[in-house]
């Protein structure tokens, strides 16, 4: 799993994004579970991370859905 900046998102196929969404979002809840269960994550600033490329993605998503619209 990486971090997306916003152009790279915007490069991928609908297909790409659904997929890196879904495991952005198994990611995170891996991560909260680690959190929830008293355990100390490997990375801290990894969850932040994660809920922001999901948002990028959802933006995009959100965006183009605009534009179909119009």
């Amino acid at each position: 799993m990486s971090i997306f900046r916003i152009d790279e998102i915007r490069k991928m196929s609908e297909r790409e994004r659904k997929e890196e969404l879904e495991s952005l979002r198994m990611d995170l809840m891996r991560e909260r579970g680690i959190i929830a269960t008293g355990g100390a994550p490997d990375n801290p600033g990894r969850v932040r991370e994660i809920r922001r490329t999901i948002a990028r993605i959802k933006t995009v998503e959100g965006e183009l859905g605009r534009e179909t619209e119009k």
